[in-house]
Formats: C-alpha cells, structure tokens, sequence
C-alpha cells in the first residue's frame, strides 16, 4: 500500500513527526520533493533530531529510505547529516539510497540563489540553500544528476571548482544510487510511505505562486518524484497546523497584526517554537485559515486531514479560526490566485471556546475535552475531509489514531 504525508498549508506542519510516526508500518519510505531547504523535527524519547534531506523513517533500524527524483540533492550538507545520525548512533550505512534522476545542488547555487532574491522587485525571501536555482538548471537542462556522474562528457562541461567539489562525494552517491522506479514497481505490495517537503499553498503550480518554492511539493509530487503513477497512491494526509505559519514573504490572510494581536502572536510563536529548523528564523504566525486548507484539500485530493499543535492553544479562554475572507467589502469563501486580492484578504474569524485542559496528560482521542473535539469537528465539516489523526506533542506516543492508515 502506497501512503502519502504531505504538508497542507505553507510547510512545518509538523510532517516530519507524522512520517516517523506512520513509518513504523512501512517497509520503505520515499521523500519526494524538495532538498536542504526543508527541515522536519523528530522527538524519540525525548531526544531531538533535525532531519534535512533524509526522509524520517531513517530513525527505524529495519527501515529502508530513498531520496526521490524530485529531490535535488546538496551532497555535503547530505553528509553531514548523514554523519550527525552517526554520530547520534543511527546506523545508516545500506539504507540509504538515491534516484539516479535527481538533481545536485552545487556550491556555487547558494550565492545565485541569494543574488537572485536580492536582486528581485519583489524578493521571495529564499533560505539561500541552493534549492531554486537547482530547479531553474533542472527545467533548462543544464542540471547534474547522479546518473550523470560518471557521464564522462557531461563531467567535463563542469568548471574545475565543481568537480573538485564533487570529487569528495562521488565515489559515495555512486554507491547509492538507484533506478527508483524499478525499486518501486520491485516493492510494489509492501507498504511504501511517501514523504513530501514544505507545503501545498507552497507547491509551484497551485500555490500563492510567485511566493512559493521550485519543487512539487503538492500529492501529484509523490508519483512525479518517485517514479510511479498516480493510480498507485492509495492514501493521501495532508498535515496541518491548529494554526497557520509561514516562512519568507508572500501573502498570509490570516497572519496576525503585529499592533494589535502582537502579544498573541508572541505567545504562539514561543509556546510552539516556531522558527525555522534549516535557517532559524522566526515564523509568521497567524489563525487557522480553513478558506486555504479547504482549497488545500480539494486540489491534492487529500483524504484525511491530520491535525498537529493542537496543545499549544491550552491555556487560552478563547480560539478563532478563518471561514471566508473579507476583500475590499467582499465575502470570498475560495481560495482567490491574485495576489493583490490576498494581500487585500482580512480574515473573517469565528469564535471557540477554548478548552482550559493539558491535551497532553490525555492518552486517547476519547479523552480530550470537548471543547477540542468542538474545534476538530468544525474543521471536517468546513473541509468536509476527516481528521484521521491529532498529534498533541512532540514525542511519538502524543498521537491519536482516528483510523487505521495502512488498510485500505
């Protein structure tokens, strides 16, 4: 069975807890999109590691983990991350493996990524890892990929500060390197888990385009990035925040005003710890925008919806989330591709009563208040998508089952 994990809003959904979470079902577990750029937090027993390129599922020792075609591949900073799960006394080595069809990003691209942004009209406010100007050489075929190292032509179009770079890992990637849709098509009746990167309001063709990220990070990425067809996913989550944040610049309807919600916007970003895991920053933060994630839903074909950071609302008497926005005196309930109208988009808010109750002292969905229920049962009938899972910490065993995700 071929389950998808894939972000719902504009990435750090919390994705990286879902797929180990879900990962210990799987036999094999597929990232398919993105590269340094991203970053998912993983808690085992209270010990935390920052996952960048390699897909969570990694943190199993029986599981088998590959970085797809969609991937564009930073061999050092790749290494290095390899070397802290070492370090950290994961034993990777043979479980490891990396499309041929996949891009490198090399050294070089990070300083074009950033002159680029900085020499934009309208900066996208990039993480200046490379990642978009790897796409940009993939979609002008200029791009390397790791079928193509031992090339011995397309080896030679490379400048001498290129190869000298890549001559430190090539001997290493060669050895992982593996033609991903014959794996697939060979692990066909196992349970494979696919995991995305960033988000679907972020995914460059039905996100807030042009503030948006290079990959395919919506569910069409999970057969597009791992070579297999699109009738093979069985399953898709979309993961979602009890609120809305966002990284970089572009629109945010629901983002709260610094003047007069900068107290709760504080509150939010602390208690959650929203700054960025790959570049620190912190993180716009704003409410639960159900206008977005309901567009989310439809054009990803998302089957259940699992809810993270639910805990963070604890202590507040009173919750709003986002049905329908407000632009220029008009009532829109669809989720507008202007970006002029989602600049110009307030966010109309309906009220919850908050819950008052440490959700992470409950051990069951059964056993959280009924406030909380109150609010998850709002966002399926608003979405008309079930909330399969609640996440309500960081550990592993702080998420509830709605469903069994590997049965059909």
């Amino acid at each position: 069975m071929n389950v998808v994990v894939m972000g719902a809003q504009w990435g750090d959904e919390g994705k990286g807890k879902i797929v180990d979470y879900l990962a210990q079902d799987a036999k094999y577990v597929v990232r398919f999109a993105g590269g340094a750029n991203a970053g998912h937090t993983i808690v085992v027993d209270g010990k935390k590691y920052a996952l960048h390129q390699v897909p969570s599922g990694i943190l199993y020792p029986e599981k088998t983990v590959f970085l797809g075609s969609g991937m564009v591949i930073d061999p050092e900073a790749l290494f290095n991350e390899l070397k802290m799960l070492s370090d950290n006394g994961v034993k990777w080595e043979g479980r490891v493996f990396i499309s041929d069809r996949a891009h490198l990003t090399l050294p070089g691209y990070r300083e074009m990524d950033k002159q680029r942004d900085a020499a934009r009209k309208r900066p996208i406010g990039t993480t200046g890892r490379g990642i978009g100007t790897t796409y940009s050489q993939k979609s002008e075929r200029d791009g390397i990929r790791l079928a193509d190292l031992d090339w011995d032509e397309k080896w030679n179009d490379l400048d001498d500060a290129d190869k000298k770079f890549l001559e430190q890992y090539k001997d290493a990637l060669i050895s992982m390197r593996v033609n991903i849709a014959e794996k697939m098509w060979e692990y066909r009746k196992e349970n494979i888990l696919f995991e995305g990167a960033q988000g679907a309001m972020l995914d460059i063709d039905s996100g807030t385009y042009p503030y948006v990220s290079s990959g395919a990070s919506g569910s069409y990425g999970a057969s597009s990035g791992s070579g297999i067809g699109p009738r093979s996913l069985d399953r898709i989550f979309g993961v979602f925040k009890a609120y809305e944040t966002r990284v970089g610049n572009g629109p945010m309807p629901t983002e709260f005003n610094n003047e007069s919600e900068g107290e709760l916007c504080e509150f939010v970003r602390n208690t959650g710890n929203e700054f960025g895991v790959t570049t620190g920053r912190p993180r716009r933060c704003g409410y639960l925008d159900l206008v977005a994630l309901r567009y989310a839903c439809h054009v990803n074909s998302i089957d259940s919806l699992v809810l993270t950071h639910l805990d963070i609302y604890d202590q507040l008497d009173e919750i709003e989330a986002c049905i329908a926005y407000d632009i220029n005196g008009k009532i829109v309930t669809e989720f507008p591709a202007s970006i002029p109208e989602l600049n110009a988009a307030k966010p109309v808010l309906k009220k919850f009563t908050g819950w008052k109750s440490d959700l992470k002292a409950c051990t069951s969905y059964k056993k959280l208040p009924k406030n909380a229920k109150a609010y998850i049962e709002f966002i399926e009938a608003f979405t008309d998508t079930p909330v399969g899972i609640v996440s309500v910490g960081a550990d592993r065993n702080q998420t509830f089952m709605r469903l069994k995700p590997w049965k059909k």
